[in-house]
């Protein structure tokens, strides 16, 4: 009797049996993310046809129009992790340019103290950076040939 218990125990450590669990359950985790973002998405969507029924303001609609884009952005983010297990640094980076130009565009340029607006520019400049050498790293990486260390042991 407790041998077999103690060989359950060790079925329960198994380290490919947690891996698979704990996967499993990020992908419940970012599958509500979807539901919820997809909800969200609704809800802003709403809000902006019912806020024409008032007078236009312009900054509003600017601003709600590129929250859903972001949120749309989000959310194909999320359904491209679930279908392949990894983050695009790509589309992370085009989310994080829009978030930051929404911002200006909420608060206006000469709302914004100097300081504020450089340090954006520089943030900016380096996220342009980063979306720019996406391409190059993954082709640099490509030509870069990985010895197999299996035939160097033979």
């Amino acid at each position: 009797m407790p041998k077999r218990i103690i060989i359950e125990v060790n079925s329960w450590f198994k380290r490919d049996r947690i891996i698979r669990n704990l996967e499993i359950f990020q992908d419940i985790i970012v599958i509500s993310l979807c539901v919820g973002l997809f909800c969200v998405m609704l809800i802003r969507l709403g809000d902006m046809f019912l806020s024409f029924l008032h007078p236009l303001d312009l900054r509003l609609v600017t601003s709600d129009i590129l929250f859903i884009l972001i949120l749309v952005e989000l959310f194909r983010l999320l359904v491209d992790y679930i279908q392949e297990h990894s983050i695009s640094v790509g589309a992370a980076a085009e989310i994080t340019i829009v978030s930051a130009l929404r911002e200006v565009i909420l608060r206006g340029v000469l709302e914004i103290p100097r300081d504020q607006i450089f340090g954006i520019s520089v943030f900016l400049l380096v996220l342009a950076g980063i979306f720019i050498s996406i391409p190059l790293m993954s082709r640099w990486f490509e030509q870069v040939k990985i010895p197999n260390q299996d035939t160097e042991l033979q």
